[in-house]
């Protein structure tokens, strides 16, 4: 009997004991020791703010309806990716904006930084010196529209190569970019790329409308190497291409044009001017004498002179033209045209030498004759 009572009165302190647990459990769960901060900062929930404890708890069936409905691929919308592809294209290609470049006049004086040679679509400009690009389309684009720059090298055995700077100029920069030779001036949102599998780089920078009573809206570019520097462009032509993307990564329009870094921009553009005024002009010189040209097979032969034994070999002094392409072959065969003359002229001497000699002979064993 008193084994009975004693296992009761453990049962009913146990309850006890566990209901206590609960009410203590809950107690702290409605009233947390921390202070809680309701969204904007506030103290004070507002009126769409709703308390755990009302939370109405999801089943296992709607849980997984939900999970299963969510995309497998999340796109970043706000980020940029680089396009970039093994070999780029470098035709002009305007679009349907009419994606359009301008480039100042700065003439070809000794003093200007950065000048355009319209003739050969060639930027010349000076090292880490601004370049200002015009750039103009014909109807709005659509929004965060952005602008991207790209250096390639022209020639086809290095155009799978990225353009870098040299070490010496990237030594020397203490920038996170510095190894990028295109750099955007004058803008805090340009972002610099450097695609994982080619290696090529590229600097993006947000396109902005015209202001009011322009067509036209300025980038400021600048390049941080020489062409001529060993271990970067090393002499070989590059070009920029610029294009006009959306951040989905949808080309509107391109441009290209090839740029020299050097240290005397109008004098190296005056220099390449000339040089392809001549060659074009020595080009159409050349197909012009081609074409007035007579042939030569359909000359007439001259007779040749019939010479008699008693006088001798007659010197030949007729004229003869002769219609040759080319000076390297004119000036071989100038030679060889002088050479018979010299070989001619020492001919000569030596037969009056002997002419000479003879005669003296003659006279001498006449001399003896007379005398006898």
């Amino acid at each position: 009997m008193e084994e009975a009572d004693l296992d009761l009165e453990r049962q009913d302190s146990f309850q006890d004991m566990w209901m206590d647990l609960n009410k203590n459990v809950y107690s702290a769960l409605e009233t947390p020791s921390i202070p809680v901060t309701y969204p904007g900062g506030s103290d004070v929930p507002d009126e769409n703010w709703v308390e755990p404890s009302q939370m109405s708890l999801l089943d296992t069936q709607t849980y997984n309806q939900l999970i299963s409905e969510l995309p497998v691929d999340m796109p970043a919308k706000d980020c940029l990716y680089p396009t970039s592809s093994t070999v780029p294209v470098t035709t002009d290609h305007p679009g349907e904006y009419q994606f359009e470049l301008r480039f100042q006049k700065s003439g070809t004086a000794k003093s200007v930084t950065s000048t355009f040679s319209e003739q050969l679509n060639k930027l010349f400009c000076q090292l880490e010196k601004t370049s200002p690009i015009e750039v103009r389309v014909s109807r709005e684009l659509p929004q965060n529209a952005f602008i991207r720059a790209t250096a390639v090298y022209k020639k086809t055995e290095h155009v799978a190569e990225a353009v870098r700077r040299c070490l010496h100029h990237q030594n020397k920069d203490l920038s996170d970019n510095k190894s990028h030779l295109i750099r955007v001036e004058g803008s805090q949102l340009a972002q610099y790329f450097e695609d994982p599998f080619t290696k090529r780089q590229s600097v993006t920078v947000p396109y902005e409308p015209p202001q009011l009573g322009s067509e036209m809206t300025t980038i400021l570019l600048s390049f941080m190497c020489n062409s001529s520097c060993m271990g970067g462009m090393n002499r070989r032509p590059i070009l920029t291409i610029l294009t006009l993307e959306t951040p989905e990564g949808l080309v509107l329009g391109r441009r290209s044009f090839e740029v020299r870094v050097c240290a005397c921009p109008g004098r190296d553009r005056k220099t390449e001017e000339e040089q392809a005024s001549n060659k074009q002009s020595g080009s159409k010189q050349t197909k012009k004498k081609r074409n007035s040209a007579p042939n030569t097979s359909s000359l007439p032969t001259p007779a040749k002179k019939t010479k008699s034994s008693s006088s001798g070999e007659e010197e030949d002094n007729e004229l003869i033209p002769l219609y040759v392409i080319g000076r390297k072959r004119w000036n071989l065969l100038k030679r060889i045209n002088d050479g018979l003359d010299l070989e001619e002229k020492e001919r000569k001497r030596l037969a009056q030498e002997v002419l000479h000699s003879a005669s003296g002979k003659r006279l001498l064993k006449k001399d003896r004759s007379d005398s006898d």
